[in-house]
């Protein structure tokens, strides 16, 4: 992976994570405060799901940050990879869970549309999908890490050969 390729990627996570810490800090008490009149069976939750759901963003975003460490360390083909890989596979799982219990939450009432709700069930289940896209991708770094096993193994035959 390229340096720039690298380094971008870190210039995104840096703003994404400022981003975050800005909305749980300044927005969500906003958010809090915009839901005064709401019944407390949907400010609660909905503040919770809205609290969770970045959190989630952020481990996500500090794991890559850890995976690019390693990718330019040369490491990432190593065992140490899956743990942050297994992480990012679970915040994502759980951001698809925090997606459709927010339309669980908005679904009774008049006050969303049914139709907005379909379409945040649709979200729900596309990150869903994300989720087993990356899970696809750490059994292809599994056979990575194997491959990388083998050949190191090989090289060490051929050293003792020569």
């Amino acid at each position: 992976m390229g340096k720039f390729a690298v380094l971008a990627l870190r210039v995104v996570l840096v703003i994404a994570l400022a981003g975050s810490l800005l909305v749980q800090t300044v927005l969500v008490p906003l958010i809090w405060a915009d839901l005064d009149e709401a019944p407390a069976s949907v400010r609660v939750p909905l503040v919770v799901i809205v609290v969770l759901g970045i959190v989630t963003l952020q481990v996500t975003a500090v794991c890559i940050w850890r995976l690019l460490t390693m990718v330019r360390r040369g490491t990432v083909f190593s065992n140490g990879a899956f743990r942050y890989v297994d992480i990012v596979i679970g915040a994502i799982g759980a951001g698809a869970v925090l997606v459709f219990a927010l339309a669980v939450v908005l679904a009774p009432g008049e006050a969303v549309a049914p139709g907005l709700v379909g379409l945040i069930c649709g979200l729900s289940l596309v990150t869903g999908g994300v989720a087993l896209v990356v899970f696809v991708m750490r059994l292809l770094l599994v056979q990575a890490v194997a491959r990388d096993v083998e050949a190191q193994e090989l090289q060490a035959e051929l050293d003792e050969v020569i």
